[in-house]
Formats: C-alpha cells, structure tokens, sequence
C-alpha cells in the first residue's frame, strides 16, 4: 500500500525549466518502476518519462528535454524539465508500479506553460 505526493508544478514562460518531485510513503512488496504521466483536457493519460527495468525511457515528444531520476532507497522519482514549451502543459500524475504490478497514483500537479 503506498501514497503518493507529488510537488513541483507551476506556471513558466516557454524555454524555462520546471522541477517534479513525487515521494512515496506506505509499505510495497517491491518497486518495478516508477515514473510520470500526463494529461490534458479531452485527450487521454499519456508517459512522458518512466524509469524501471534498468533503463530510463521517454516520450518522443520530450526526449532531450526532460531527464527522470529515481530513489528507491528514498521512494521519490523526480523529472527535470527543461526548455519546456507550450504543448507541454497539462496535469502530471506520478505512478509507481509494484512487482506484483500494483499500480499507485499520484493526484497530479498542474504544468503551465505559457509562450
């Protein structure tokens, strides 16, 4: 059973950077990955940046931009966003994912950005 909390969202200009932070609290059998999603209105939950399985993976849309970093000593996944640009807006929703895949969400934390 975990709990997320999620900080770090904000409103910026085009070209700024952003930083997400999401802790976990509770007990889990065990992480598998963890990571962000995004969603905007009327469109669908969408990956931006997942971290799990020895690897790191992003969206098309933000690679080069956006960098994910993890803890699992500390249970927190964090996302750097850099150059971060208008279609980039939309609530972000931290996810972690337990080995014997059980899903925990995040609230989500509003993105704005604006040009």
């Amino acid at each position: 059973q975990l709990q997320l909390t999620e900080s770090g969202g904000g409103s910026v200009l085009a070209g700024e950077s952003l930083t997400l932070s999401c802790a976990a609290s509770g007990t889990a059998f065990g992480i598998n990955s963890m990571g962000w999603f995004r969603q905007s209105p009327g469109k669908t939950r969408e990956m931006v940046a997942m971290v799990g399985g020895g690897a790191a993976r992003y969206a098309n849309s933000v690679k080069g931009r956006l960098t994910i970093t993890r803890s699992l000593e500390t249970m927190t996944v964090d996302l750097q966003m850099n150059n971060l640009k208008p279609e980039d807006t939309a609530v972000y929703y931290c996810k972690i994912s337990t080995l014997i895949d059980e899903d925990t969400w995040g609230p989500g934390t509003q993105v704005t950005v604006s040009s």
